[in-house]
């Protein structure tokens, strides 16, 4: 191990900055209670997956990735002629999106996004439910980004699990960056959220291990900004 790999990797105190490595090297999510969950960051950086295709197929534009990434998704769906924008708040992933010919902006989705309400389909896929620690709260957020007839999809953990937590990313050889605020949520528990909010699930699937919601929002004019 040379001296580098003994320093921080996060000395820019990006939180994400272990999973925008492209690399075979696994990164794992460690939760604070000292749980550890390996993350698919080789799926992140590479061509989109079956399983995603079938969340590509069902993408109305425009669309707004949520949490893109490296940007699979959304240069994915501009291939397609769909016009797709990426949002994420790591400058390297929004780097890495536009580079490989995909349109991102650096903002948070609780930062004023472009066409807010006239968004048809916003993706939170790949775990980004988790996005700040507060489902409800970005399920809200998202609900008023979408126009009357869009609608949001959304992955969930396979499990039947409702957990708020901090963590942090790992990697191998112990190089982590700092904690941040995270959820896991199961298809059941969105369920109850998006009928809190009057969100209705509008279709739901499954590929190989994968589970995905649409939602859509009957009466966006009262949705509250």
């Amino acid at each position: 191990m040379t001296a580098d790999e003994d320093e921080p990797y996060d000395a820019d105190e990006d939180p994400y900055a272990l999973t925008l490595r492209p690399g075979p090297e696994p990164v794992f999510l460690r939760l604070a209670d000292g749980r550890r969950i390996r993350m698919p960051v080789h799926r992140w950086h590479d061509q989109p997956t079956a399983a995603d295709k079938t969340v590509l197929e069902r993408c109305t534009g425009p669309v707004l990735d949520v949490g893109c990434g490296p940007g699979r998704m959304c240069r994915a769906l501009l291939n397609r002629g769909v016009f797709a924008l990426g949002v994420d708040i790591a400058p390297r992933a929004v780097a890495l999106t536009t580079s490989l010919g995909g349109l991102a902006l650096c903002r948070s989705v609780f930062d004023r996004l472009p066409a807010e309400r006239g968004w048809q389909t916003v993706l939170l896929i790949d775990g980004n439910i988790g996005i700040g620690g507060d489902p409800h709260g970005l399920l809200r957020r998202c609900g008023g980004l979408i126009a009357p007839t869009g609608r949001l999809v959304v992955e969930v953990d396979p499990d039947d699990v409702e957990q708020q937590c901090t963590a942090r990313f790992e990697d191998l050889h112990g190089r982590s960056g700092p904690f941040f605020p995270w959820a896991r949520l199961g298809r059941p528990a969105l369920h109850r959220i998006a009928a809190d909010l009057t969100l209705s699930v509008t279709n739901q699937w499954g590929y190989g291990h994968r589970r995905f919601l649409a939602l859509g929002r009957p009466d966006l004019a009262s949705w509250p900004r």
